[in-house]
């Protein structure tokens, strides 16, 4: 199931840049049972390979704009650390329905700005280039606690605030997500919060699929298949936000199950 799943999740980054995070994270925790600090560490390094291996399509067709990928950077790496962070310290035995509940939301957010009214201004990257920074925050934050966004929301950022046209956002916004999913992925690696034999069996299929993918790119309609894409995340997210919502239900349930339940007479403690 592992392979074929990262072939999928694969071949749709390839294709359209985005998805590596907003798939994976829902997956291994609704299909594999992964807790969610596992999950999205093993979604992050799992998504840096992907986009390591699609990055020199895009680099070799001189689709990367430079100056704008410095600007997000500046802005998402600070974000990214204090996601990170929120989600290490955050993430414990009596907290872990409320990391699943804000996890599948972010998931479900950051794919439904897809369908959102776009409020295009392409010249502000031109004009206002810092501000990209100041935009790109929230993007990190997103990604260090769920490892989504930076495919989804950076498209979207760039898109429309940006004059590139489709596929140098889409190389840009591929090393803008390397570089994201590396950082992150390293404190995941050192606070053991993925799971090797998951991500390796991902790999054996997401290599040949990002392969597939970046080969096909120009051949698909981009913009349907984003469509599609954003609506699956957002189910995906939902099922994550309502998983953890239910926990947090029944565990409240039974605590107060608990607390009300009424104490045995004292000679039943005593025969007891």
């Amino acid at each position: 199931m592992e392979i074929i799943l990262g072939f999928l999740i694969a071949a749709v980054v390839g294709l359209t840049g985005m998805g590596g995070g907003s798939f994976t994270t829902p997956v291994l925790v609704l299909l594999m049972g992964l807790p969610a600090s596992i999950a999205v560490g093993t979604a992050m390094i799992f998504a840096a390979v992907l986009r390591f291996l699609a990055a020199p399509f895009y680099l070799a067709r001189r689709q990367i704009h430079g100056r704008y990928l410095g600007l997000l950077l500046a802005g998402a790496v600070p974000g990214l650390l204090v996601g990170t962070w929120l989600l290490h310290y955050l993430y414990n035995e009596s907290s872990k329905s409320l990391v699943l509940v804000i996890v599948g939301a972010l998931l479900a957010l950051s794919s439904a700005i897809t369908f959102l009214p776009k409020l295009r201004n392409h010249d502000f990257a031109r004009r206002r280039g810092p501000w990209l920074s100041l935009l790109a925050l929230p993007i990190g934050i997103e990604t260090g606690f769920s490892s989504a966004g930076a495919g989804a929301l950076g498209t979207v950022l760039m898109l429309n605030y940006s004059e590139l046209p489709v596929p140098q956002v889409v190389g840009t916004d591929i090393i803008f997500g390397i570089v994201l999913a590396f950082i992150g992925g390293g404190f995941h690696l050192l606070w053991g919060s993925i799971n090797t034999t998951v991500l390796l069996r991902l790999l054996v299929g997401g290599v040949p699929g990002v392969l597939f993918g970046c080969i096909f790119a120009n051949k698909i309609p981009a913009r349907q298949l984003r469509m599609a894409i954003a609506v699956i995340a957002i189910v995906l997210g939902v099922q994550l936000a309502w998983t953890g919502a239910l926990t947090m239900y029944r565990g409240h349930n039974r605590s107060s199950e608990a607390k009300y339940k009424p104490n045995p007479p004292a000679e039943a403690r005593l025969w007891h």
